[in-house]
């Protein structure tokens, strides 16, 4: 997905005009206004809304809205939220101007966002999905190489509390929901591995995946941005901005390239089982480096005690509550379709044969709560504990494990 529509006008004199809104004197202001209300084109719409979105000035603001409504028919108000769900259910028509206006306005915020957005370059998803997160580049600390102990001494886990567990070649090792939602992002190497860890506060999605990819490691952080109220993460190589869900570059010099980084298995447990599945387990230390409340449930507890999401989307399915907790499946092959199902569902269906890009799975709950999704090859299971031990169709006795 690259530029689309024509330029009205020189794409220095957009960007410049838009910018003036912000931050130039009432005669430039002026000059402003008028050159974007002469060269109108839709492009201009999502550089509007992200100039009102930090524009500090009611004069301004309201004179946009009105040429807003103006130019599209549009009764929206100052009503952003609004403005988006309309915009982005409209064909996508980027003025050629708009990735570098990206790059100048949120520069000012942190010199790191220039390199993210570029009008030349290619990109994977539509530039006016992409919303910042109000924090810097990292602004959310990642955990690179935390330190560990052994599950003896993690005396500040209780046996309720919620950990990410993964295992990589033999390697177990346990990441705490708690600290994790303070820092969404770790990299580490597991099992002589090197993997990153991405922790979605806002979607709750936890995915690990291996960071070398064709020979060539990606060192990843935390971009400050949002697709679709999913964290958008960044490499260092060249500040490209990466999918948290398909592990993939969208926008920058890496789009195109072929990369996908494999993604590895994690579990989302309670402490106390995966300490019994895994007793030489280790565990993420409460010496971050940081200073934050630690305690289970602290972070982020007022934006999941509702159903209202913070940052909108283009389109609401009903079928769940917005924050309905989902096993999310994908597969490799660009035309299997994604697969959830509902957490509540697979409590009461604790064993549950489905299928997903032409592969038979077989979903098992533990008594915990934790999913665990396996290739099942054909394979039919009758009965299945929920702990350890399951009898297929033919009464074969078979032992659960993370490989």
């Amino acid at each position: 997905m690259g530029p689309v529509g024509e330029a009205q006008t020189g794409d220095g004199l957009v960007v410049s005009a838009f910018m003036q809104l912000l931050s130039g004197d009432e005669g430039s202001a002026e000059e402003a206004f008028d050159l974007i209300e002469r060269a109108w084109h839709p492009g201009f719409v999502p550089m509007s809304l992200e100039a009102l979105h930090l524009g500090r000035s009611s004069g301004r603001n309201a004179r946009l809205i009105a040429l807003l409504q103006a130019k599209t028919g549009q009764r929206l108000g100052f009503d952003l939220s609004a403005w988006y769900v309309w915009l982005w259910n409209q064909p996508e028509n980027r003025h050629r101007a708009y990735g570098d206006f990206k790059s100048a306005l949120y520069s000012l915020i942190d010199p790191a966002f220039a390199r993210y957005f570029d009008s030349a370059g290619e990109t994977a998803i539509r530039l006016d999905e992409i919303r910042w997160g109000g924090v810097l580049q990292d602004g959310i600390p990642p955990l690179r190489n935390p330190a560990m102990v052994s599950a003896d001494q993690a005396a500040y886990l209780d046996d309720s509390h919620i950990v990410f567990g993964l295992q990589v070649n033999g390697d177990a090792r346990a990441y705490p929901k708690r600290i994790l939602a303070w820092h969404e992002l770790f990299t580490d190497r597991v099992g002589d591995v090197p993997v990153a860890g991405v922790y979605c506060t806002l979607c709750g999605s936890m995915i690990l995946y291996a960071t070398e990819h064709q020979g060539v490691h990606h060192a990843l952080g935390t971009s400050g941005f949002l697709y679709r109220s999913n964290k958008l993460m960044y490499d260092r190589a060249t500040q490209s901005l990466w999918s948290t869900l398909w592990g993939a570059p969208v926008v920058g010099p890496l789009v195109g390239e072929g990369i996908e980084l494999e993604r590895l298995s994690v579990v989302t447990s309670t402490w106390g089982a995966w300490r019994r599945r895994h007793p030489d387990t280790l565990v993420l230390s409460l010496n971050t480096g940081h200073r934050r409340d630690y305690a289970e449930g602290a972070a982020y507890r007022e934006y999941f005690a509702t159903d209202e999401l913070m940052f909108g989307v283009p389109r609401l399915d009903r079928r769940l509550r917005n924050k309905a907790e989902v096993l999310g499946l994908l597969v490799p092959q660009a035309d299997a379709a994604p697969l959830a199902i509902a957490s509540d569902f697979l409590q009461r269906n604790p064993l549950q044969h489905d299928r997903l890009g032409g592969r038979d799975i077989v979903v098992l709950t533990d008594a915990s709560g934790a999913h665990r999704v396996y290739q099942a090859h054909g394979v039919a299971f009758a009965e299945w504990d929920r702990d350890a031990s399951l009898i297929d169709a033919a009464g074969v006795g078979w032992t659960l494990d993370e490989a």
